[in-house]
């Protein structure tokens, strides 16, 4: 454990370096723009008037620990014999200008991992955004895109996740992955209209081998399933014919009487490669296969909380009958949800989601007859989750947990997280992801050997 402890502490007298005390900045300096779909307006103050550059400049300096709750030989084997899957010291700038009309926005990350020994950088927004006429904004570049109703659970969300990190004890905000975009959106008197063309794909980071281990059928051999933590990107290949290959996601939004309604359409791939064939026969790699989503939301005051409801049919254009092997089925997915403050600083979050596989009958026969029954899974998949959130000393301390449980499939996923705002610029935090399930091939009970506990500290400025 020592090899790690060195390099954090090495790693952080070189970040500390970059950090210039005088651009300590306060808390309320981190906001959320071109985050979310909430618009950009909000993003720029009144101190921006008298900033001595023709930007703003800020960002924060993280250093985070994750070790193992269980032994994962696979994964200690994979890793070199490291007993932990987090190590790492983050500083992140951002870069918020104008021009004229139109809006900017830089923003990365440099990493010193401890895990891979090494140091990388990672782009996190390169964007611009300017205005067409009165009624129509347009964002380029690479940025972070998300809208639907869920909490942690996504429908109609097809824009990128960062699994790995979000499994491994990394801020829930690097769930989010980024896309390279164009985002126009249209304002009329009665819908809002939102187009997203991603000319190129972009995956999901999934649990990817390495950091953590997965389930695989075939981990001993055709057949014989198990733990493994073999890449999985490696066995994988990307669509990348521009731009066939690009994908189009589309909203459409509207508020009346305080409820907001949303329809959503989607053309794309399957953020994971789940077409199996060509790997499974031994004559080429794993493929993301097309997939069509059509759905739609509603939120709504109701009582003392937020009732939301969203839904979404998962066409997998490429096996719409269901008898083609190795392919995805086609799925309707619901999720329901309600948030309220069930008494003072407790804010309680329910949700209700589900999966309905269809053809599920043929589904199984065919696993069965390739000695893989447990991958058909079950034909509804049932989740809840609930999101309990305690502040205390002024929401300066926050307690929280999420939970995962899934009936069907009788498994679970625990988030517990204590977090302490020291002051405006440091933050202190805590919390683990615990796993466990009745089988091993099950979706959550696969990452139990990789439940993990985690400590970060950040500072911003």
């Amino acid at each position: 454990m020592a090899e790690w402890k060195q390099w954090l502490t090495a790693a952080g007298l070189i970040t500390s370096l970059v950090i210039p005390p005088a651009l300590a900045d306060d808390w309320g300096s981190d906001d959320s723009w071109g985050s979310d779909d909430s618009g950009w307006a909000d993003s720029w103050d009144d101190d921006e008037q008298t900033s001595r550059l023709p930007f703003e400049l800020r960002g924060f300096y993280e250093a985070a620990i994750g070790v193992h709750l269980r032994s994962n030989p696979v994964v200690e084997e994979a890793l070199g014999g490291k007993e932990y899957n987090l190590g790492e010291n983050r500083v992140q700038l951002t870069l918020d200008g104008d021009w004229r009309s139109a809006r900017y926005r830089l923003s990365g990350d440099l990493v010193a991992d401890g895990v891979e020994q090494a140091f990388r950088g990672e782009l996190r927004e390169a964007l611009v955004s300017f205005p067409l006429g009165e009624r129509i904004d347009v964002r380029a570049g690479r940025q972070v895109l998300t809208w639907g109703t869920g909490d942690l659970l996504f429908i109609n969300d097809l824009f990128p996740k960062d699994w790995e990190s979000f499994l491994i004890g990394r801020d829930e905000d690097y769930l989010k992955g980024t896309s390279d975009a164009l985002r126009t959106t249209l304002y009329t008197d009665q819908v809002t209209v939102d187009l997203v063309w991603s000319p190129l794909f972009n995956p999901d980071n999934y649990p990817d081998g390495g950091r953590l281990s997965y389930y695989s059928p075939m981990a001993g051999g055709p057949g014989v399933g198990g733990q493994t933590a073999a890449s999985v990107s490696d066995q994988a290949t990307e669509p990348d014919d521009f731009p066939k290959d690009g994908e189009l996601a589309l909203r459409l939004s509207t508020r009346h009487q305080g409820v907001e309604y949303e329809l959503y359409g989607f053309r794309g791939f399957y953020p994971d490669p789940q077409d199996q064939r060509a790997l499974m026969a031994g004559t080429g790699k794993a493929t993301h296969p097309r997939l069509n989503v059509y759905g739609a939301s509603v939120r709504s005051p109701l009582g003392p909380g937020i009732a939301n409801a969203e839904v979404g049919f998962y066409d997998s254009v490429d096996n719409r009958s269901g008898d083609r092997a190795g392919l995805p089925h086609s799925e309707w997915r619901l999720l329901l949800g309600y948030d309220w403050e069930a008494i003072t600083n407790l804010n309680v979050g329910l949700q209700y989601y589900l999966e309905w596989t269809q053809d599920h009958e043929a589904l199984s026969e065919r696993m069965d007859a390739a000695g893989m029954a447990e991958m058909a899974g079950e034909e509804y998949r049932h989740l809840l989750t609930t999101r309990l959130t305690y502040t205390q000393l002024r929401g300066d301390l926050m307690w929280s947990l999420f939970a995962f449980v899934s009936p069907s499939d009788d498994d679970f996923y625990l988030r517990p997280s204590v977090r302490y705002r020291v002051s405006d610029a440091l933050t202190l935090s805590a919390g683990g992801n615990v796993f466990g399930g009745k089988e091993e091939s099950s979706f959550f009970g696969q990452f139990e050997k990789d439940s993990n506990a985690w400590v970060r500290a950040r500072y911003r400025f």
